[in-house]
């Protein structure tokens, strides 16, 4: 059974234009120019002017079906059957009418289904013995018979290119696709090349750090207990930078899958606010609105934006006082963190500026929006908008 969405495609004027040949660009537009010097040919096979002028017009519709093979099918089938009462057909004339008939049919199965081509092909077979039978002068029975082998072969090998194009066609897109996952594999392979590298070369100074901090206060006789505290808050900074960077990257290393460990979220934040405040930073915290779990992706977000937001106030305004908000709402967080400026005299450090861009990031992942910038007072203010339309379990 013809599938029938397939043989409506008969009765649709869309247009279907005949693509370029793939290869070298001079022979991309042959099939192109064949067809229409065919046409040109065709048409002035006639017989006599009436003749020549009857195949010239029925010549044009292989012109037409280069881009609407259909309409030019429907057209081509009623010229040919009229072409006997307008000009009874001769010996010398009496082909050129199939022939064209043919290359129109061709098209139409290049550019469609093979259930619309078969179609097309039974329809004008039909046509043909359904002229002779009505005694229509179209020729001989032989000349009937030789139509409907051309309509044949023209449905056969117009629907056989069609397919090998489309093989093609197939073929090149999965070559693409192979290439594209190959570039994709290799920039992964490399991406993770580096980020050993980095575990091996940050993982070797974050001990380091670790290790002096430790020390250090046992090289000084009674030393200061501010001192003390100072050296331990760095060294458990260090240790936790350190057992971060391993978590993260350390999938990395292995290969294997990541340590079962949860993701930091806002209930941890008072680690945060301790280590800053021992670096030097007055920071002050505020929740406002009914506290609730959010889903897993803002509060990762959410931590990572006061973390790093706060990490720049400590690199970039030593000893300054940063406020810290956090407001609650039926469908979304706000976070807004702004410090002042500093009390002493701050050394200019070039870093890589990632920072704010990483929380631009963040929240544009979520749907949400980030505002960074200075301040009047001469301090620096960032707040945060993160969506939160999912329900935690």
């Amino acid at each position: 059974m013809l599938p029938i969405d397939q043989v409506r495609g008969l009765v649709s004027a869309a247009p279907q234009p005949l693509p370029p040949m793939t290869g070298p660009r001079p022979a991309r537009w042959l099939p192109h120019l064949l067809v229409v010097l065919s046409a040109g040919l065709l048409g002035l096979t006639g017989a006599d002017q009436q003749a020549t002028l009857l195949a010239g017009l029925h010549a044009v519709t292989l012109v037409v079906a280069l881009r609407w093979p259909v309409a030019a099918w429907w057209l081509s089938t009623v010229i040919l059957a009229a072409i006997p009462a307008l000009h009874p057909p001769t010996p010398s004339n009496q082909s050129w009418a199939w022939v064209v008939h043919a290359g129109v049919l061709l098209l139409v199965a290049l550019r469609n289904p093979p259930a619309v081509a078969a179609v097309a092909a039974v329809v004008s077979g039909l046509a043909a013995v359904g002229l002779k039978l009505a005694g229509s002068r179209i020729g001989s029975w032989e000349v009937v018979e030789t139509a409907l082998v051309m309509f044949a072969l023209a449905a056969v090998v117009g629907g056989a290119l069609r397919s090998r194009r489309r093989a093609r066609e197939r073929l090149a897109g999965q070559q693409e696709l192979t290439a594209r996952e190959r570039s994709q594999r290799m920039l992964l392979e490399e991406r993770a090349r580096i980020a050993r590298e980095l575990h091996d070369v940050v993982a070797h100074h974050m001990s380091l750090v670790a290790i002096q901090a430790d020390a250090a206060p046992h090289r000084v006789t009674s030393p200061p207990e501010e001192l003390v505290a100072a050296f331990g808050s760095i060294r458990g900074s260090a240790l936790e930078a350190l057992t971060e960077l391993r978590r993260v990257l350390g999938v990395l290393r292995d290969g294997g899958p990541a340590p079962d460990r949860p993701q930091p979220g806002l209930d941890q934040l008072d680690d945060v606010f301790t280590q800053v405040r021992a670096a030097g930073l007055d920071v002050t915290a505020t929740v406002n609105g009914p506290r609730r779990r959010l889903s897993p992706s803002v509060e990762l977000s959410a931590f990572r934006i006061v973390q790093e937001a706060l990490s720049n106030a400590l690199r970039h305004a030593p000893g300054s006082r940063v406020a810290v908000e956090i407001v609650y709402s039926a469908a979304a967080l706000r976070i807004r963190v702004v410090n002042g400026p500093s009390p002493h005299p701050v050394r200019h450090t070039d870093g890589a500026g990632h920072g704010v861009l990483g929380m631009r990031e963040r929240a544009a992942m979520l749907g949400g929006e980030l505002s960074a910038g200075p301040t009047q007072a001469g301090g620096y203010e960032v707040a945060a908008l993160l969506p939160d339309q999912e329900d935690p379990k």
